[in-house]
């Protein structure tokens, strides 16, 4: 790819550059930090403690259906009253762009009503602007200029979203690969954001006990040992792969369809009805076996759930509804990330092979996680290494076979999307010509 020219710099300019970088690390976590905790406590409160003060044990279903709903008011107001229409949309990926700080409060209000009231999606994608929001407020007190306002913009970010991935490594190469357009560059933008993103885990360090911390952070502490490698291993990861890039393809292109309704019906009502199918889909899913809190939320905890059930029907609502839900909050407007609903769906596919040849649940995670995050977000390096991180030292062994498994969705991923491509200039090319005709 061809690099992008980019202004010259001055070494002590980008020394102090570096070290606004650290200073942007510490309030860009500890809005982060404030952030998960509302959403964590709001969630407990709609789903635990309201469900007790109505005399039940679990949510009724009347909240499972209702409770989505209301967030989709929520993420409605955000986006008609607020300026930003409640932040990038989680349909088409992430965004490399930096929002307004105008645009902050909608962003943060659209994410409460996704992340708190049970919509599928994740909380990487408003911490990802929330971050950037931080980054550009101090350049501007620091009076820098606008390509200095972008790397402590991306700085922010780094630093936002260090938690969610176990730490900054996993959160700065997502945003490395990101930014890869950069070329040789791409190191002296980005150095900021690491050091950013390793001072502001310090501060999440420091709140590590904040049970919304601890509820975000994906992890799998009692993962069994995995030793040893096979043949067989490589062929389930590239089974997982394929299957993870081709069970997303739908899912994207389902949300895309969904999306289309807004032209007809408008953006609230298009809302409202998307909440009401995704609390159906998981009241439907509870009444069939399943956990309706399973169907619902990101599926950072319900990850390890999935991956632990021993019903393949279980597992098989699971994956049905939670694709369906996923595909309808993506497409129908809530506001949120994409990658922890793919991770869900990529472990439970692994996970059947789980069940029926008592393949380790290690491996299943570490393939899993792997497949469903490099289709999700169309990389390969940061995959590998979150599927390394998320399984520790039990699943060193394990890493070959997530490195196949993103391997592989990513070629599946890239394959197609170059036939529709191609697919799509044929059936232009057809348009121009056949008034010729």
């Amino acid at each position: 790819m061809r690099e992008r020219a980019q202004p010259e710099v001055g070494a002590w300019d980008y020394l102090r550059l570096v070290l606004l970088g650290a200073v942007v690390g510490i309030p860009a976590a500890l809005l982060a930090v404030a952030f998960l905790v509302f959403v964590h406590d709001l969630e407990h409160w709609l789903w635990q403690d309201l469900s007790h003060r109505l005399g039940e044990s679990s949510p009724p279903w009347y909240l499972v259906i209702g409770l989505p709903v209301a967030g989709a008011c929520v993420v409605a107001i955000a986006r008609r009253v607020l300026p930003g229409d409640g932040g990038h949309s989680p349909i088409h990926g992430f965004s490399g762009k930096p929002p307004l700080l105008s645009y902050a409060p909608g962003i943060a209000l659209a994410a409460i009503g996704t992340l708190s009231f049970g919509a599928v999606l994740g909380p990487e994608g408003p911490l990802i602007a929330l971050g950037a929001v931080v980054g550009i407020l101090i350049s501007r007190i620091a009076q820098l200029g606008a390509q200095e306002s972008a790397v402590l913009g991306s700085a922010g970010s780094f630093a936002a979203i260090s938690a969610l991935f176990g730490g900054p490594i996993v959160g700065g190469v997502l945003m490395m690969e990101g930014a890869i357009g950069f070329g040789a560059s791409t190191i002296s933008i980005l150095l900021p954001g690491f050091v950013a993103a390793g001072v502001g885990y310090l501060v999440f360090v420091g709140f590590r006990n904040f049970g919304g911390l601890e509820a975000q952070a994906i992890a799998f502490p009692d993962l069994p040992e995995y030793t040893g490698a096979h043949p067989v291993d490589l062929a389930l990861a590239i089974a997982v792969g394929v299957l993870a890039a081709l069970v997303l393809v739908v899912v994207r292109r389902f949300a895309f369809s969904v999306s289309d309704g807004e032209k007809r019906i408008g953006m609230p009502l298009l809302l409202i009805v998307g909440g009401l199918t995704v609390g159906l889909l998981a009241q439907m899913a509870d009444w069939l076996g399943a956990d309706a809190e399973n169907v619902l939320f990101s599926g950072q905890a319900g990850t390890q759930a999935v991956v632990m059930e021993d019903s393949t029907k279980v597992v098989l609502i699971l994956l049905v509804a939670k694709a369906l839900a996923y595909a309808i909050c993506l497409g129908c407007g809530f506001r949120g990330g994409p990658v922890f609903p793919a991770v869900f769906l990529g472990a439970a596919l692994a996970t059947f092979p789980v069940i029926w040849f008592d393949v380790s649940p290690t491996l299943a995670v570490a393939v899993g996680a792997a497949a469903g995050m490099a289709a999700v977000t169309r990389m390969l390096l940061t995959p590998m290494l979150f599927a390394a991180l998320l399984v520790g030292p039990a699943g060193v062994d394990a890493v070959p076979a997530a490195v196949v498994a993103a391997a592989t969705a990513w070629l599946v991923i890239a394959t197609l999307e170059r036939r529709r491509k191609a697919q799509d200039a044929s059936s232009r090319e057809d348009a121009v010509a056949a008034p010729a005709g």
